[in-house]
């Protein structure tokens, strides 16, 4: 719409006006519409250039998320399986001491019994040798 006013501007402003004057008319209208033409180039490649930029960053951002969930899982992955190894290493612990706690325990009553045999001898011997 825009366009067609001022063609019909023009137009009228031409007829009313000398040779002259209507060149001058013409060239300033074209220089106008090149400068537009430029302008509007070059808003056009900023405006690109813009969605460009963004578009690098949306993916620069989607490789460091997908950098960093990977990094998480990983250290995820390799704490449990450290975690699992220390239980695996504490239970071992836990039975050879529970083991060696046996053992202990079997060698002190056997030493008390073997005590408590020669206690019971001894005391055998001096009531014999009270008896005589």
């Amino acid at each position: 719409m825009k366009k067609i006013l001022m063609a019909v501007t023009a137009a009228a402003a031409l007829a009313a006006c000398s040779q002259e004057t209507k060149q001058e008319t013409k060239e300033a209208a074209q220089a106008i519409t090149s400068e537009v033409k430029t302008d509007m180039q070059e808003a056009k490649d900023k405006a690109a250039s813009a969605v460009s930029g963004a578009v690098e960053a949306a993916k620069e951002a989607g490789t460091k998320m997908e950098n960093t969930a990977s990094n998480a899982a990983s250290a995820g992955k390799e704490a449990v399986s450290d975690a699992a190894q220390a239980t695996k290493e504490a239970a071992a612990d836990a039975k050879s001491a529970a083991q060696d706690a046996v053992a202990n325990a079997k060698a002190a009553a056997k030493e008390a019994a073997a005590d408590v045999k020669n206690a019971a001898q001894d005391a055998e011997n001096k009531a014999k040798d009270a008896a005589k």
